[in-house]
């Protein structure tokens, strides 16, 4: 006899109580939006668990200011409900004021989400300890929904790591395409930040530092969970010109500004910098506006892993993510507890 379809959620066919999740968001910016939408949309995946999230605070900078949020959302300018948070969830940006207040709340042992390469990468002295515990999560930091950050603090821990390619900031991916279509740098960056693609001042992404903070977060997963930001060399692609983007092509070749880390004698270099590629290189092949990394294990092989980098749900379906593995019991993403040679 076939089994009888279900009719309602198994939690509530067996009776399993439904628990309550206190949650605090830190920043209400595109991300942070799209989190609290998301979370809402996806209601029923956290009932079928027997949860029920309940946002207790949303900081922000202007509680008054019209968002595109459900409805009862507790916008606040006062971090007073940190207090009363099972999870909280950072979309802030910079690293100073994200710390100053998440320091005291992780250090009561309770867990952080956070898409903030910047804090990960600068701060890491005094996050990492957090990491080890377990308490941080932060799929969204690299990629922001195409998944490295799982893959690599598990599964890959058992291949040797041998070399590390990617292309992880969409603003120069943007930038250098458009120069290859024939415009000026000064042509591209203007649009990219016409459509709200680059920052103003621009700095961050097409100087390198953005990708720099990410290949840094990605480092301690590959060589060692004490590697510094400050180790990495940047190069941003402000010198590019059309002749340099022009004879590339004519040679067959792209350029890409490329996050990398491999073997260099006795230890690891990591650098960021402008590459003409071969066009057909895997990272040139990905598509315009998707990050792409090419990760090389010598019992692994080469594993290719490409999409969106970017943009407000891409990120949030990350982060919720992480906050459904925070439920089901995983712990957090933790580097490796050592420096490798």
């Amino acid at each position: 006899m076939p089994s009888p379809t279900p009719s309602q959620p198994l939690h509530a066919q067996h009776q399993v109580p439904v628990r309550e999740i206190t949650l605090g968001l830190l920043g209400c910016g595109s991300v942070g939006t799209a989190f609290l939408q998301l979370l809402d949309r996806r209601s029923s995946v956290f009932e079928d668990m027997g949860v029920r999230i309940r946002v207790v605070g949303v900081l922000v900078r202007d509680a008054a200011r019209p968002r595109d949020v459900p409805a009862g959302t507790p916008l606040t300018e006062s971090p007073d409900f940190l207090n009363e948070c099972s999870v909280v969830v950072e979309v802030m940006g910079g690293t100073v004021r994200p710390l100053e207040l998440l320091r005291p709340y992780l250090r009561s042992g309770r867990p952080v989400i956070t898409a903030n390469k910047a804090l990960l990468a600068e701060c890491w002295d005094e996050l990492r300890p957090y990491a080890l515990a377990g308490q941080l999560y932060y799929e969204a930091s690299v990629m922001a929904g195409t998944p490295v950050i799982g893959p690599m603090s598990t599964v890959l821990r058992a291949s040797t790591f041998q070399r590390l390619q990617a292309v992880v900031n969409g603003t120069c991916n943007f930038i250098l395409t458009r120069m290859e279509e024939g415009h000026t740098y000064a042509a591209a960056l203007a649009e990219a930040q016409a459509l709200g693609y680059a920052e103003d001042p621009p700095t961050l992404d097409v100087g390198g530092f953005d990708s720099a903070h990410k290949l840094a977060v990605l480092a301690r997963f590959c060589v060692g969970g004490d590697f510094a930001y400050s180790q990495i060399e940047v190069q941003g692609i402000e010198g590019l010109t059309p002749e340099l983007v022009r004879a590339a092509a004519e040679r067959g070749k792209r350029y890409k500004l490329v996050a990398e880390l491999r073997r260099e004698g006795e230890g690891w270099h990591a650098s960021v910098s402008p590459q003409a590629l071969p066009a057909d290189h895997a990272l040139c092949t990905a598509g315009a506006s998707r990050n792409a990394m090419v990760y090389e294990g010598e019992e692994c092989g080469p594993l290719f892993f490409a999409g969106g980098g970017a943009g407000g749900m891409v990120t949030a379906s990350a982060m919720v993510g992480d906050l459904l593995d925070w439920l089901i019991g995983f712990p957090g993403h933790v580097p490796l507890h050592g420096v490798e040679g």
